[in-house]
């Protein structure tokens, strides 16, 4: 169910086998958050992306976590994704691209985004424990594949270096935060226009 409910603000909600998920999502707000996934150190990683995209962004999960945490991972990534192209639409005005390097302590993570309509994810980040407390580190990659999925944007992350598992994946969801915040920053001087010389993307 999609519900444009201002001009950068969406709820979506979306309910399958797997997953009870409802997100909201403005665009233009001041960091403000509410995560509940049951997944404590997914809901750590989304506080951190709301706050330093500057987004407004509650997200709520009933999952089968009892099986394990991959549907409640991928899927939220998939509704994420959906609200921003929701809200973007034919991303009219839009700055389209965005990068950001971001260190955290020894890790240092670049991520670069193309809100272009074509799906691709490029993840070259090596995390050298496959748990963080009870969260498994291979559904890192799962979150964002679903996210790109849900926007259909091109993104990609490489960590050049890193020690400690948390600090990787917190630069990670910072980086991101940062360089998506760029990619949808509205253009002033070319609001009305789409940044592509085929006058549309997809």
């Amino acid at each position: 169910m999609l519900g444009r409910i201002a001009l950068r603000e969406t709820i979506i909600e979306r309910k399958t086998n797997e997953t009870d998920i409802k997100v909201k999502l403005n665009l233009d707000g001041t960091g403000k958050y509410k995560n509940d996934t049951k997944i404590g150190f997914l809901n750590h990683m989304l506080d951190l992306f709301t706050k330093h995209g500057r987004f407004d962004m509650e997200v709520i999960c009933n999952g089968d976590i009892d099986v394990d945490y991959h549907h409640s991972v991928e899927d939220i990534g998939i509704v994420i994704g959906k609200c921003f192209a929701d809200i973007l639409g034919d991303v009219r005005g839009i700055n389209r691209y965005g990068n950001f390097y971001m260190p955290m302590d020894e890790a240092l993570t670049l991520v670069a985004v193309d809100i272009c309509g074509r799906s691709y994810l490029k993840f070259d980040v090596d995390i050298p424990t496959q748990k963080v407390g009870s969260f498994d580190t291979e559904l890192v990659k799962e979150f964002f594949l679903g996210f790109t999925r849900g926007i259909e944007a091109t993104i990609h992350i490489k960590t050049f270096y890193g020690e400690n598992s948390h600090h990787i994946i917190e630069s990670v969801f910072k980086g991101f935060a940062r360089a998506i915040a760029q990619a949808v920053e509205i253009d002033e001087k070319f609001k009305d226009e789409i940044l592509s010389t085929k006058g549309v993307l997809a």
